[in-house]
């Protein structure tokens, strides 16, 4: 019994170590490819007006998030990016958070903006419907993101629920670090105007959005 014994603590002693070198040997694998796959998009795009190679160097929450695994992502380092990308939010200079709804809607239905083909300094789009539903009228959208359809009604327009929306808008990845959502105003991509025609947009009780 004390052989058998033996010999089976050996035999699972053997397997997790061979379970421990096949796991290091894909983390080595994934890598490997991660190296070459960047090498290779680096060797075949080049700069072509707006569209500027530096696109392609990551921050601190692309590389975690493209390194990692969501749920690989220790706690704690999540909290420490998270923490930083919320000090890069700035709210509006004039204190004044909304714009014109019909405007906001204009946005959310496009999504031009920051190609090589767009001349530069043109307006960009948000291209929310590419993620949410946001009105009943628009029956094409995706659904990646939640729908936002009534979000105003169901949430109000407390201060709290203002600065909230404001923020998600401005880099989601202050409140999640592996938010698909554009980050809209860190990056530029939208305007502090067009932000707020955004705001008024989700959360104006006249907006379509909440009828």
């Amino acid at each position: 019994m004390k052989t058998r014994t033996l010999a089976a603590t050996a035999a699972l002693t053997v397997s997790i170590a061979g379970c421990a070198a096949i796991a290091t040997d894909a983390t080595d694998t994934h890598a490997d490819y991660r190296a070459q796959a960047i090498a290779l998009m680096k060797s075949s795009f080049h700069d072509k007006d707006q569209a500027t190679m530096d696109r392609l160097d990551q921050d601190g929450v692309q590389r975690l998030c493209d390194q990692q695994p969501d749920n690989a992502a220790s706690a704690q380092e999540r909290a420490a990016l998270e923490k930083a990308e919320l000090a890069t939010v700035k709210f509006p200079a004039d204190g004044k958070f909304f714009g014109n709804f019909a405007e906001g809607e204009k946005i959310a239905q496009t999504g031009v903006g920051l190609q090589w083909s767009d001349k530069a300094g043109s307006v960009a789009g948000g291209n929310c419907y590419a993620c949410h539903q946001l009105t009943k009228a628009e029956v094409s959208y995706g659904n990646l993101g939640p729908s936002l359809y009534n979000y105003g009604k169901l949430r109000g327009d407390s201060d709290a629920i203002v600065r909230y929306t404001w923020t998600r808008l401005y880099n989601a990845k202050a409140y999640d670090a592996c938010s698909n959502m554009p980050r809209f105003g860190h990056k530029g991509i939208l305007t502090e105007q067009q932000l707020k025609d955004v705001m008024a947009l989700l959360l104006d009780p006249k907006s379509p959005v909440n009828q």
